[in-house]
């Protein structure tokens, strides 16, 4: 679900239904996303193992640098 600040100030019924359905919120600020609720309990832990820098070694060809700025990308990255 998305809702707006205008959302959370007169739908907050709205908003907390969607979080007993376990539905994400995602929070509008002049359509941009500012952030997200989460219902309690979900799983917030994340597995290591599937992040991109996992797994790299000390004698790979590539520096720590170059796969550091791969995987945040460009400040002006195609949206």
């Amino acid at each position: 679900m998305e809702a707006s600040i205008i959302d959370l100030r007169y739908k907050m019924k709205d908003v907390l239904c969607a979080l007993d359905r376990k539905e994400e919120v995602t929070i509008l600020y002049r359509g941009k996303v500012k952030g997200t609720i989460m219902p309690a309990g979900a799983d917030a832990a994340v597995d290591v193992r599937k992040h991109p820098f996992f797994g790299s070694s000390p004698g790979s060809d590539e520096s720590i640098a170059s796969k550091m700025e791969k995987l945040r990308g460009g400040r002006f990255g195609a949206l």
